[in-house]
This record gives C-alpha cells, sequence and structure tokens, in this order.
C-alpha cells in the first residue's frame, strides 16, 4: 500500500521564475507536483501551500505557521510530510522544525539550485528523491527531520549547504548522507532517526531576542556591547578554531555572562567539534569558566536556532546549559 504523503510548499528556487525584476516564487506547489507525474509511483500526494517568499527572506512566524501546518498535516492522518524550500536558509529551517516537532513521521524538505525556467532543472529530480525515501520501511516508521537533494538524504542537524551553485550542494561534515536512491532501492547508511534534542513546546518567541556576532582579527566587542544596550536575551558567538575569540570579544563575553545572558561560542570551521583548551583572554577554556556554553559541532546558525527554543523552553533561565547542552546525537 502507497503511504499518503502531503507536500507543503514554502517556495524558494524551486518555485521561482525569472522576470524583469529579478526571480520571485510564482509556480504554486500543485503546479510542481503535477509536472513530476512520476511521483504517483511512490506515494498517495496530498498539496498544501504555506508560503511563497524566498528562503533567504525566512522568519521564525512562517517557520511556527510551518510547524502547525505539519502538525495538522499527521493529525489529519499523513504518513510523511515533503516540504518545498529554498536552499538560502534550507538547513536552518529543516533543524528548527527537528528540535521542535515531536509527530511520529519523517519530514522531509527539498528544493532546488535552479529555477524550473532555467535548462535543467533539479527540482523534479528532488521532489522523487524526496517523496521516494518513504517506500523504505525504515525510514517511513522513524520521525526525524531530513533534507533530500541530489539522491541524498541527510538529517536536518547536520546538513549544510556548502556551494552557491552546483547540484549537489548539501552534505553533512564527517556524518554523511542517512540515505542515497540508486536506480533500484534506497539504501540507509545511518540509522534513520531524529538527531536533535526535543525542544518541541509552544509559547511565543517574537519576544526572543537572540544575536548572532563574528570574532576575527582584530575584532572588538563593541558588536556584543550594543547587543546588550538593546536587551538582547542571548547570544552566538561565532569564534576560530577550537571555539576562541579575540580578547576584546572575550571580555565583551564575560560581561555578557555576568549580566545573566547567556551566550554560546561555536567555530568558524566547516567541520570538528569546539573545545574548552585555551587560557587567556578569549581562549576556550576562559570563556567556559566566565560560564559561556559550547556549541559543539553545531554551525553558529542553528544554534542561534536552538538556543532560541531552548529559551522559550526553560522558566529559570540558571537551566538554559542543562537543556542547551542535549546536543541530540
Amino acid at each position: 500500500m502507497r503511504p499518503t504523503i502531503s507536500i507543503l510548499g514554502t517556495g524558494g528556487t524551486i518555485a521561482s521564475t525569472d522576470g524583469a525584476d529579478g526571480a520571485t516564487p510564482s509556480k504554486s506547489s500543485e503546479a510542481l507536483v503535477t509536472a513530476v507525474p512520476q511521483l504517483a509511483d511512490y506515494a498517495a500526494l496530498d498539496v498544501r501551500e504555506v508560503a511563497q517568499r524566498p528562503s533567504f527572506d525566512m522568519d521564525i512566524p512562517t517557520l511556527e505557521e510551518l510547524r502547525r501546518a505539519i502538525r495538522e498535516t499527521v493529525e489529519g492522518g499523513a504518513d510523511g510530510i515533503v516540504v518545498t524550500h529554498g536552499t538560502d536558509t534550507m538547513e536552518e529551517s529543516a533543524y528548527y522544525l527537528d528540535l521542535a516537532l515531536d509527530v511520529g513521521v519523517p519530514v522531509v524538505v527539498t528544493g532546488a539550485q535552479r529555477r524550473p525556467d532555467e535548462v535543467s532543472p533539479d527540482g523534479p529530480s528532488n521532489l522523487v528523491t524526496a517523496v521516494r525515501v518513504f517506500t523504505d520501511e525504515r525510514i517511513r516508521n522513524t520521525g526525524g527531520v531530513y533534507i533530500a537533494f541530489d539522491e541524498e538524504l541527510h538529517a536536518a542537524r547536520d546538513a549544510t549547504k556548502r556551494h552557491t551553485r552546483k547540484l549537489d550542494t548539501f552534505e553533512s561534515p564527517e556524518k554523511g548522507p542517512v540515505a542515497v536512491t540508486t536506480r533500484d532501492e534506497v539504501r540507509c547508511y545511518r540509522e534513520p532517526r531524529s538527531y536533535s534534542a526535543n525542544l518541541d513546546g509552544s509559547g511565543d518567541l517574537s519576544d526572543i531576542d537572540v544575536r548572532m556576532v563574528k570574532s576575527g582579527a582584530g575584532v572588538g566587542g563593541d558588536q556584543i556591547e550594543a547587543a546588550l544596550d538593546t536587551g538582547v536575551d542571548g547570544l552566538v558567538v561565532e569564534g576560530t578554531g577550537l571555539g576562541n575569540t579575540t580578547a576584546a570579544v572575550g571580555d565583551a563575553i564575560e560581561q555578557a555572562i555576568s549580566t545573566g545572558v547567556p551566550v554560546v561560542v561555536t567555530s568558524r570551521c566547516y567541520a570538528g567539534s569546539t573545545a574548552p583548551v585555551y587560557g587567556t583572554r578569549g581562549g576556550g577554556r576562559t570563556l567556559a569558566n566566565h560560564g559561556a556554553m559550547h556549541g559543539d559541532d553545531l554551525p553558529t546558525h542553528k544554534a542561534r536556532l536552538k538556543l532560541l527554543l531552548v529559551l522559550r523552553h526553560v522558566d529559570d533561565p540558571s537551566h538554559t546549559r542543562r537543556y542547551f547542552s542535549r546536543i541530540g546525537r
């Protein structure tokens, strides 16, 4: 029996066409699905439009709307969800959903690097991959959020966009894909499941302000000081190497923590985990001694989303560290 899959559209390149003022999302999700009749070979399909926006302008209210739509669709009997989405922030949206949803069925996010009106668009193939993975019983019978792209399936927590234009743009550094699709089968290489902490919950996120700050050669602490002046609720500081910053940024981190603002330190490196090794002002161990949390191998933009949801989840700010440390391996 074919699974029932709901396709929820949010816009992005997969739904965009060119125009006098540039490319914009213009094709309906129904049109995208109709253009790929092979999808019906793998599942019974239901299509719903949630948004029509470029993913570089994705925001938290739209992600919350998408989260509610997924929950409602699953409660209505869907065996799985496919979300069409732009690639610019696809990894952020997928990770946000992985943290904030616990619906018991797979959610697969896909999109395209080339528009439907370009030569050799990749959207149809990616849609087929996204729907086809549900034919594998191991994937179909587990929850979690994934990204399906270029015949690969990646866990939302680990997936990252590595190239601005290449079709095989998504990969999972050090981890690899959960599965790949061949001509004959869906082949799993990792256990299909969520690799994220469960921060499912309700509550208004509009009044929670978490900022991202970068350290680098000669960078001062003024970005952090300015954020503190505006009443920021949390900070994610992208450091270098194992999670180190300049002395000036380190001093500003100490100031932020002393005022009760939680700080997470990440690394600008493409792969690898942070570790509190170095002393001196701005060194990772010094920052940890001040009370900074290390982001493990989460990139800065994902650590921000996790801290945002943690701050919604906890009633007592002192519990922030305990919740954030649930990396979800």
